[in-house]
């Protein structure tokens, strides 16, 4: 099996929409930041992607054809160059929406409260996967919040920066006939049409929205695919 999809949207750009959606289109098992939560002991595979620029690439995709979001996105120049006949979808969608949405959601992953950080701490005490599962949040910070945003998100200019040249390197590096800049309210129409495969007849899953973060992440913590 060989990874078919490279997703290159930032997270909270309608990535898990997009994983959804390609799996209900056909494709086997599309790889997702919630993947990572709940099979932690993956995490070595990103890690050493991160620091040599290569990985065990078919242990890591084992049973996947796609992957969008995080971890995959910042590397996804090295996914073209394993998966050269792959096809890139960069997802985007209003700058003010995405900023909200992340300040909202992966911003504050974790315990907020000191109540929150006292049933945390029980948690990690007695669950070894609990505590690899917040080795994998803590590594997701660090690659996107303190590296590529440079410790630098609640400056909302510099984040737009940020934001405005992700896309621009995007469109810049990925060949035009291989590139679909895809916003999932646009529905099935454009991703269908660039992937040549006929439209659903029910609408496109939008999944993930910011109000159910909170109670998803419990879930993926121990071990459940939401």
């Amino acid at each position: 099996m060989s990874i078919k999809i490279i997703g290159a949207g930032l997270p909270r750009t309608g990535t898990n929409t997009l994983k959804q959606s390609l799996e209900q289109l056909g494709f086997n098992h599309v790889y997702h930041m919630k993947e990572l939560l709940v099979n932690p002991e993956k995490l070595h595979y990103w890690k050493t992607l991160d620091e040599t620029g290569d990985t065990d690439w078919d242990a890591l995709y084992e049973g996947y054809d796609g992957t969008v979001d995080f971890p995959g996105y910042p590397w996804y120049k090295e996914h073209m160059k394993r998966y050269p006949d792959a096809k890139v979808i960069l997802t985007v969608r209003d700058f003010e929406a995405w900023y909200k949405s992340v300040d909202s959601t992966v911003f504050r992953a974790g315990p907020q409260t000191p109540g929150e950080k006292i049933k945390m701490i029980g948690k990690l005490l007695f669950s070894a996967r609990a505590r690899n599962v917040v080795k994998c949040i803590k590594w997701f910070k660090k690659c996107f919040f303190a590296e590529r945003l440079q410790g630098k998100f609640g400056d909302k200019e510099f984040a737009k920066k940020f934001w405005e040249d992700h896309i621009a390197s995007v469109k810049a590096t990925v060949p035009q006939d291989k590139l679909l800049v895809y916003d999932v309210r646009d529905g099935w129409a454009p991703l269908c049409k660039f992937l040549g495969v006929p439209e659903p007849s029910e609408p496109l899953p939008h999944l993930n929205k910011k109000e159910n973060f909170k109670a998803m992440l419990p879930k993926l913590m121990k071990g459940e695919m939401v």
